[in-house]
């Protein structure tokens, strides 16, 4: 499970703490260079274009997305994005 979380952090996916619900969105956003309100918009037309995947796509990206913090805590020192390298 960590060697899953410490690549997600290496590929900049990461989720932050001024997240609405978990902060997938905003992590996702984040690493693709859109605002945190993009993502979320690009997140709902998805769910209306394909249901019920993303049910299922949003916890488990919570769940394996590691926190900005646990990162900070893990790697002090360290980049962020470079944790677990």
């Amino acid at each position: 499970m960590d060697s899953i979380r410490s690549a997600f952090a290496r590929q900049g996916l990461v989720r932050t703490s001024d997240g609405l619900l978990g902060g997938v969105c905003s992590g996702v956003g984040r690493r693709f260079g859109i605002k945190p309100g993009l993502s979320r918009v690009i997140f709902v037309v998805l769910l209306m274009v394909l249901p019920g995947s993303q049910l299922l796509v949003y916890p488990l990206l919570w769940f394996l997305m590691p926190d900005e913090e646990s990162i900070a805590i893990a790697a002090p020192g360290t980049p962020r994005g470079d944790a677990g390298a």
